[in-house]
């Protein structure tokens, strides 16, 4: 009876260190999470808020929406700098996360900024617009950690959701019915096609995890794994709007809201090409062959697509539609590299492209009639420049940076990714990618000459005046100028970290 008491103290004490252990873990997994759990709560408090004070209170919600963005983003300085696995390898803390979760969180607080003076031109704020956008970044910010296919799908379906409400938000607008009735559809389709891949993937390596995937995969492929990454990949492509399946991108960026438009054009597509590139480094990394080839076509057919589809388009809405369709082709180059260099430039092209973008739909939101209404036809644009020259002048820079054109800040990441190609003996893809920017370079054109060399026809359109969006042309416009070149140092170690950690 004496000896039975240290007799059973040892697997008590086992126990007892075990549970520490596991306690530990979760505290840590609860800080590498921080982010989406503030953004979370701060959601559903948001929501019920909204629930009990309605739309009188919405721009309360609106700015506290900010302020959670800006909390969220405080809190991705604790996300590991090494790369950390949280819940048991389900999501993955790093620095390439922490990267593409500051550009997401930014483009959705200048969303949420420039929707209230948009919507009040047609009926009234509405208190669920912040709120969808918060949520909708919950689900981005698990996008760009997953390290499982489950953490994958759930965090796009999540984003998706938001995004189809988003997309109809305007219910007496038949456009906007339209957009969102499209967009969902062909959003049920490219989920469909991904989660079948998924299901391939995981019968032919029997886990759902990346790095037990690439494990598998490195002793070979057969025809399922490989059909299983087409279709991966293939439902991906449809988040990042790119060839062939881009469809709905023009028809979603027209109908939809101008600021849902904006948000759509940068933080989703940020989501969705950091996911990308952590699904083919992290899980294909061992086919890099395989899914090489498939990342080729679909950068050059975006890119010459989204070329000479922009050339016809009138509104300017569809014609940013085709250069986002277009600009995802060029990042593409980056991660078809294969490289931590190209996905270093690839970052890099987001970064860049998402400020661009921004600025650009700040523009277009500034175009009013006399009677207020606002104008999307490029027509109506004519001689923009003798009767708002401020804005002209911003909007071709936009449009100059978009074509890549130096001196301005554009240029600079389609240089690295053209760089990155050549440094992998990819020589032919950078100069197809070359001389297709050429092509793309007329749309761009086209706008700035309609505005400064085209006469006025009808009435000038009325100037509007907001501090705040004015503000934001013109930090957007600066980043762009060739003072950003200043930023080179700076975002060339963010990215290259943001790299690094997918490759340790």
């Amino acid at each position: 009876m004496l000896d039975s008491p240290p007799v059973g103290l040892a697997p008590l004490l086992l126990h007892t260190l075990r549970r520490t252990d596991m306690d530990a873990m979760f505290t840590q997994s609860l800080i590498w999470t921080a982010p989406e759990l503030w953004l979370t709560v701060a959601g559903l408090i948001l929501t019920v808020w909204a629930a009990f004070f309605g739309d009188d209170h919405a721009r309360g919600i609106s700015i506290a929406s900010v302020a959670a963005l800006v909390g969220a983003g405080a809190l991705l300085a604790l996300s590991p700098r090494d790369g950390g696995l949280a819940f048991n390898a389900l999501f993955h803390a790093d620095a390439f996360a922490s990267f593409a979760k500051a550009l997401i969180y930014f483009s959705a607080a200048v969303a949420i900024i420039i929707a209230p003076r948009f919507f009040a031109a047609h009926t009234h704020v509405r208190a669920e617009y912040p709120i969808l956008i918060l949520f909708s970044c919950v689900g981005m910010g698990l996008m760009v950690s997953a390290a499982d296919l489950m953490t994958l799908y759930i965090g796009l379906e999540l984003q998706s959701l938001s995004a189809y409400v988003l997309a109809s938000f305007i219910r007496t607008d038949t456009r906007s019915a339209e957009a969102g009735l499209k967009y969902f559809v062909l959003g049920a389709l490219a989920s469909g096609i991904l989660l079948y891949g998924i299901s391939l993937l995981y019968g032919f390596t029997g886990t759902t995890n990346f790095t037990l995937i690439a494990a598998r995969l490195s002793t070979g492929t057969n025809a399922g794994l490989l059909f299983g990454l087409v279709f991966t990949l293939a439902g991906l492509a449809f988040k990042i709007s790119a060839v062939p399946f881009h469809m709905w991108t023009p028809d979603v960026y027209e109908g939809a809201p101008t600021p849902v438009t904006t948000f759509f054009a940068s933080a989703p597509k940020v989501a969705a090409m950091a996911l990308t590139v952590r699904l083919c480094v992290e899980a294909f990394g061992p086919t890099t062959l395989d899914w090489q080839q498939i990342v080729i076509f679909i950068a050059l057919a975006s890119i010459i697509l989204g070329a000479v589809g922009a050339i016809g388009q009138r509104n300017v809405k569809r014609l940013l539609a085709y250069s986002s369709i277009n600009n995802v082709g060029f990042a593409l180059i980056g991660l078809a590299a294969g490289s931590a260099a190209g996905v270093a430039a690839t970052m890099s092209y987001m970064a860049v492209y998402v400020v661009m973008t921004l600025g650009a739909f700040l523009c277009v939101l500034q175009l009013r009639d006399a009677n207020g209404n606002y104008v999307e036809d490029i027509e109506r644009m004519r001689g923009l420049a003798k009767t708002r020259p401020w804005l002209a002048t911003a909007l071709s820079m936009f449009m100059f940076s978009l074509a890549g054109i130096p001196p301005l800040f554009g240029f600079w990441p389609k240089f690295l990714v053209f760089d990155a190609a050549v440094r992998a003996d990819l020589v032919p893809l950078a100069a197809i990618g070359i001389a297709a920017s050429v092509i793309g370079a007329f749309y761009y054109l086209k706008v700035i000459k309609t505005m400064v060399f085209d006469d006025i026809d009808g009435e000038p359109l009325a100037p509007v005046g907001s501090a705040t969006e004015n503000g934001l042309i013109a930090l957007t416009a600066t980043a762009v100028s060739p003072l950003g070149y200043f930023a080179v140092p700076v975002l060339a170690v963010l990215s290259g970290n943001a790299a690094l950690s997918l490759f340790r």
